[in-house]
């Protein structure tokens, strides 16, 4: 009476084994395959960046503006008013459609502190004290990662066709004048600024280097014959 209880529990223990074992050895769909062989670039949907344009792997082609803010604090109520009438007022007539995007960038501030830690030996002990309160607090800000500043970018785009870069420049110069007349800065971005913002997007804790040189943030592949 014995033997086939045993039998029966040896039985459900190696059926539930390999039910285990089928569920955890999945093979991958054919969407799982091809996702994991995908390149960063192709997860991004970055065919090139090159001048003042990213084209796309499915056709399009993108301009980028970046928005200088501004201090709201610093105007008077009859100032905001104006400057939303001016804003409104100049907007208005545009009949193209864009993108508004907001991004954190975390903020680089050892020079602060290097500045601070040069003022300590021509300080009195009481100004030693509160600088060395400061900049163990920049020192934890630092660390920490919560020191960061918004940006404000504007994207436009098209299809991508013979001639269209002519013609999105074009709308994002008359954006960008758009924008000066109502007094808010706003620049074209070009390629190490659009490489930059694409860190930035895909990447919230990235930091890049205030450097002019683009090979700084774009690697080149050298062909070498075998």
């Amino acid at each position: 009476m014995l033997l086939p209880i045993i039998i029966l529990l040896l039985c459900l223990i190696g059926g539930g084994a390999v039910l285990f074992y089928l569920k955890t050895n999945k093979p991958k769909t054919k969407e799982q395959a091809n996702l994991a062989a995908q390149t960063a670039q192709q997860f991004v949907n970055v065919q090139d960046i090159r001048g003042n344009f990213l084209y796309t792997q499915d056709g399009y082609l993108l301009c980028y503006l970046r928005i200088y803010p501004i201090s709201l604090d610093l105007l008077s109520s009859s100032e905001k008013r104006l400057l939303i009438n001016k804003l409104t007022a100049e907007l208005s007539s545009v009949r193209f459609p864009f993108k508004f995007l907001a991004v954190s960038r975390p903020v680089d501030i050892s020079p602060l502190i290097s500045e601070l830690t040069s003022l300590l030996p021509t300080a009195d002990p009481k100004q030693k004290e509160l600088l060395r309160q400061e900049i163990l607090e920049m020192n934890t800000f630092a660390l920490s990662g919560e020191v960061v500043e918004r940006q404000f970018y504007l994207m436009l785009w098209q299809h991508r066709e013979t001639g269209v870069e002519r013609d999105l420049l074009e709308k994002a110069k008359r954006l960008v004048q758009h924008f000066e007349d109502g007094q808010v800065q706003v620049q074209i971005l070009k390629q190490q600024d659009i490489v930059q913002l694409c860190n930035l997007v895909n990447n919230p804790a990235y930091t890049h280097l205030e450097s002019t040189d683009p090979e700084a943030f774009i690697p080149f592949l050298n062909t070498r014959e075998v």
